[in-house]
């Protein structure tokens, strides 16, 4: 399992959620993310996902 990296910002810069998770790829770790985020209600807020070697997964600005 690799560790990713989830986060999500308000429009001013104001952290809405900085949280890591554990996937088994960068695809489940894509899906595994955006669950979180639509659990969350903040899909569509600015948001990132990382993998653990720093690849951008999911991004919206």
């Amino acid at each position: 399992m690799k560790t990713y990296k989830l986060t999500a910002f308000e429009a001013n810069g104001d952290k809405l959620l900085d949280e890591t998770f554990e996937a088994e790829n960068d695809d489940a770790a894509k899906k595994q993310g955006e669950q979180l985020l639509s659990e969350k209600d903040l899909l569509e807020k600015t948001h990132r996902c990382t993998s653990p070697s720093g690849k951008l997964l999911l991004f919206h600005s």
